[in-house]
């Protein structure tokens, strides 16, 4: 019997009601659930979660003025999801799209910086099968 195993993240945001509406805008997401300061969204059946910070030691890369995280996102048309992400206001400027050779074959993506500090890389879903080594 195999076991179904989901992983997800959960994203520190100053404002969990406000990132919610623009990944939604954004990204397309669906909102879940919302508990005021904590949410959950999910972009095609791929769910994350927004959290305002606690006093534990989860901080938002706004106040650390840098993240800890990167999100990766494997789509059919990377570009089109990067295009509308920075038509709603992230900075897509310090990883443009393009085309790389990677092990497995070429392997376009591209990436941006949302509003709330977060990196998101936007790529083609060619990494996602096994690779023979």
């Amino acid at each position: 019997m195999t076991a179904t195993v989901h992983i997800s993240l959960m994203m520190a945001v100053e404002d969990a009601p406000a990132a919610s509406a623009w990944y939604q805008r954004a990204l397309g997401a669906c909102e879940l659930w919302s508990l005021a300061g904590v949410a959950g969204l999910e972009i095609e059946g791929a769910p994350f979660f927004l959290h305002e910070p606690t006093s534990g030691g989860f901080e938002s890369p706004a106040v650390l003025g840098q993240t800890t995280v990167r999100v990766e996102v494997f789509v059919d048309d990377p570009d089109a999801l990067v295009r509308r992400a920075v038509a709603a206001g992230a900075d897509g400027s310090a990883d443009e799209i393009k085309d790389g050779q990677a092990p497995w074959g070429v392997h376009r993506q591209g990436g941006f910086r949302d509003p709330f500090g977060h990196i998101w890389l936007v790529g083609d879903k060619s990494p996602l099968k096994r690779f023979p080594r």
